[in-house]
């Protein structure tokens, strides 16, 4: 694992290997898995080898763990050819009011 500083606002880490990780829809309708290149604090950069063309990549989840313990919510930054930059979204704040 390297530190790769480039001109972006957060410093990212760079896997050499990468990172199995999955990306799964939020209402658990698809999941593609997926190898984490790099992260930060605000987002990550993915290699897929399934396509994702017509899935909604809008917002979804990035599993870090085999448990499912572990994840992101996520939504697409960018698209180029098998790479893709994902966005992590904050936590919504829960709602202590009941309707």
């Amino acid at each position: 694992m390297s530190v790769d500083v480039e001109r972006r606002k957060n410093n990212r880490v760079e896997f050499s290997r990468g990172i199995d990780v999955q990306m799964v829809a939020i209402d658990g309708t698809w999941s593609k898995p997926c190898v984490m290149l790099d992260a930060a604090v605000g987002g990550a950069k993915l290699s897929v080898t399934d396509s994702v063309k017509g899935i909604n990549l809008k917002e979804f989840f990035l599993v870090l763990s085999t448990t499912g313990q572990a994840f992101r919510r996520c939504e697409l930054a960018w698209i180029n050819g098998d790479q893709l930059g994902v966005r992590f979204l904050e936590a919504r704040p829960k709602s202590g009011n009941a309707a």
